[in-house]
């Protein structure tokens, strides 16, 4: 018999306990918090408290909204809101060109690198120079506005012929009997781009309304000429239900002519009891417009009240359910309407995608360039209340992704636009011109 010492036993034993355990207990250790690490966040948690690290396959499912939501609603279908968030691959070069500014609200390119930027509680219009951070003195001739809370000198756009024309269009909040309205103007920009000249208003959004909110006064020209103009319905709960009616120019989107006439191929143009101008309805306050660059569809962002802001594709004649239905809440937390949030339900049109908690997006454009790729037809959104850009890509109609961009400046972003070389521009109420492009190799 072979003696076996009392230390080479030990050995033994100690080894078939180890070996045991290796072998099995795995599944009921792993379920076992150990103390140190019992508070630590796991991967999920740590994504959604601080934000989704968009680059790893892992969290390519992950919302890029980190916040609980307001509301008890659930989206009429799962791609309504709460997109997966996405990250550009790109290198991005991000710069302050300007600073210093009062509350800018709309702007365009006019030439090459050149915006004409309105501002709001100033009523002036100004040229911003993207190559030097150049800003000129206030171009003469702007009209006079009612600058009371979120009236001004509002959006900024020039003709499609603005080269043999010098056309400037221009919305505002404008004084008049009975209350103020959103009003259009056009004038000729000087050949010395020191004044605008024969500057006229060219349309009303009627009725006058004794209230200082929701103007709406985004435009965009058409493919023919014609120009869209979006209103908000006034804020007020005595002025918000007219938003469903067709006798009044609130919460509507109007198409009109350069003159500031009904375009004759508007869809209530042959109904004795609507307004000729009227495009669609039942909008709460519009703030950003564009085409998308592939499929032609007309886009827009409206605020909701509390959450509920909506992206909607717009058509001629399609009612979108404010103030009968909303995603949102009032600010007080009651519902609106007893909470009816299904649109299609009640004959209305579903918004393509809404935020919940509020973001306030603002001024909005898709970007149809080429300069960096991976951003074509996506659209870029102006976020207010959020203090972010929105990127949001779009497949079809459905909104597939969603980025937060600039999110530690702090700016409330109020309008956005692509540049003819592809950069992107967003302005704030700060007094900020925030370019975006992609990084010089």
């Amino acid at each position: 018999m072979t003696k076996i010492s009392w230390s080479k036993l030990m050995f033994f034993t100690m080894l078939m306990f180890v070996l045991t355990l290796a072998a099995c207990g795995n599944d009921d250790a792993s379920n076992e918090e150990s103390p140190d690490d019992s508070d630590a966040p796991t991967e999920e948690s740590a994504a959604t408290e601080e934000g989704v690290d968009e680059g790893t396959e892992e969290s390519a499912n992950e919302s890029a909204e980190s916040q609980p939501k307001v509301t008890e609603f659930e989206p009429a279908f799962p791609e309504q809101t709460r997109a997966p968030a996405v990250k550009t691959e790109t290198e991005i070069e991000t710069e302050v060109v300007v600073e210093g500014l009062g509350v800018s609200w709309g702007m365009v390119e006019f030439e090459p690198n050149r915006l004409l930027v309105t501002q709001r509680d100033a009523a002036e219009l100004l040229i911003v120079n993207l190559k030097d951070g150049a800003v000129s003195d206030p171009i003469e001739g702007t009209p006079e506005v009612n600058n009371e809370d979120q009236g001004g000198l509002l959006d900024v756009a020039v003709a499609p012929d603005f080269d043999e024309t010098r056309l400037v269009f221009m919305t505002f909040a404008q004084d008049v009997e009975g209350g103020t309205v959103t009003a259009v103007g056009k004038g000729v920009l000087s050949e010395d781009e020191a004044s605008l000249e024969d500057f006229e208003v060219i349309f009303q959004a009627t009725p006058a309304y004794e209230g200082t909110l929701h103007y709406g006064g985004r435009i965009i020209f058409d493919e023919e000429g014609n120009l869209f103009l979006t209103t908000g319905e006034r804020s007020d709960d005595e002025s918000r239900d007219r938003a469903q009616d067709l006798d009044a120019y609130l919460g509507k989107v109007i198409h009109l002519t350069q003159d500031g006439e009904p375009v004759e191929s508007n869809p209530f143009i042959e109904d004795e009891d609507a307004l000729d101008g009227i495009y669609s309805y039942g909008h709460r306050n519009i703030q950003g417009i564009d085409f998308h660059p592939e499929t032609g569809d007309l886009w827009i962002v409206e605020f909701g009240p509390q959450a509920g802001d909506e992206l909607n594709i717009v058509e001629p004649g399609n009612n979108y359910g404010w103030p009968i239905v909303s995603y949102g809440i009032e600010y007080t937390g009651e519902l609106i309407n007893g909470g009816v949030s299904e649109h299609e339900a009640q004959g209305f049109v579903e918004p393509r995608y809404y935020w919940d908690p509020t973001s306030a997006p603002s001024g909005s454009s898709f970007y149809d360039n080429d300069a960096i790729p991976e951003w074509e037809n996506n659209l870029f959104i102006g976020g207010l209340v959020s203090s972010y850009i929105a990127r949001v890509v779009i497949e079809g109609d459905t909104i597939v992704g969603e980025e937060r961009l600039l999110t530690d400046e702090g700016e409330r972003f109020r309008d956005i636009l692509v540049t003819e070389d592809g950069a992107l521009i967003a302005i704030t109420d700060g007094g900020k011109v925030y370019k975006m492009s992609a990084a010089s190799e």
